[in-house]
């Protein structure tokens, strides 16, 4: 069982929700299983506060965040993970079952703030959302009919979190991991760097971009590695303005 100040640690973050007995349900069951940071990303409309499910929950959806966009909503946290039924997809990220990828959270929990990032109900999670992941989550539903309703989503995998012991066991300490504001400011640096080289063209720039951001959170570099490495690209892109110049 996860303990209570680990659960601290996690964010649910509903990533433009359009109904709001949807994003009470999910309070409700973040309430449920002892979870408080509730953070939204361009929620549709403003009735969501009002939403009659979040039945026990009315505190915790009152303290909800919201973010005008995903970086913002995940800048904090070493580790983001999003939800995605990947029939129709072929996705960049590792896909892990909710069993494997659950055991995965809670040990990140023990330290560092996690990210669980739920999609909209009508087009789910975007590639652009995606970029910001470092892996995928998957709910083990039958091909025919994968998709789920979110607040039930969010039930299901915040149970998975809190039911096997296993995840609250203390790991060794590790060297911490950047955030994900570290990690976006380091995609940043990347781009201007290939920008300056010539590298990047208006055709192409929107596609390396994304590349560029998945493959940064796929390098799962802790927050000393990704300073040496915007320091690294700082002195390249101040070399290459003096010799454009």
């Amino acid at each position: 069982m996860l303990e209570p100040a680990a659960r601290k640690r996690l964010r649910v973050v509903l990533v433009a929700p359009r109904n709001p007995l949807n994003i009470g349900a999910a309070a409700r069951a973040m309430s449920n299983f002892g979870f408080s940071h509730l953070r939204l990303v361009n929620p549709y409309g403003v009735a969501y506060r009002e939403a009659r499910s979040a039945v026990g929950a009315s505190d915790l959806l009152a303290q909800a965040t919201e973010f005008p966009s995903v970086a913002e909503a995940v800048a904090d946290c070493t580790l983001v993970v999003g939800t995605a039924g990947v029939a129709d997809r072929q996705p960049q990220h590792a896909v892990r079952r909710l069993e494997a990828g659950g055991r995965l959270i809670g040990q990140k929990l023990q330290s560092e703030p996690v990210a669980l990032l739920f999609g909209s109900e009508k087009f789910g999670l975007r590639n652009e959302d995606l970029a910001y992941c470092h892996w995928l989550l998957r709910i083990p539903t039958r091909p025919e009919h994968e998709s789920m309703n979110l607040g039930q989503a969010v039930a299901i995998c915040l149970y998975e979190l809190v039911r096997d012991s296993s995840v609250a066991r203390k790991l060794p300490v590790r060297p911490r991991h950047a955030r994900s504001a570290d990690l976006e400011r380091l995609t940043g640096l990347m781009l201007d760097a290939l920008r300056s080289s010539g590298y990047l063209n208006a055709r192409t720039s929107a596609s390396t971009a994304l590349k560029t951001r998945r493959l940064v959170r796929r390098l799962d570099l802790s927050a000393r590695d990704a300073e040496i490495l915007m320091g690294m690209f700082r002195q390249i892109i101040w070399k290459l303005s003096g010799e454009s110049s």
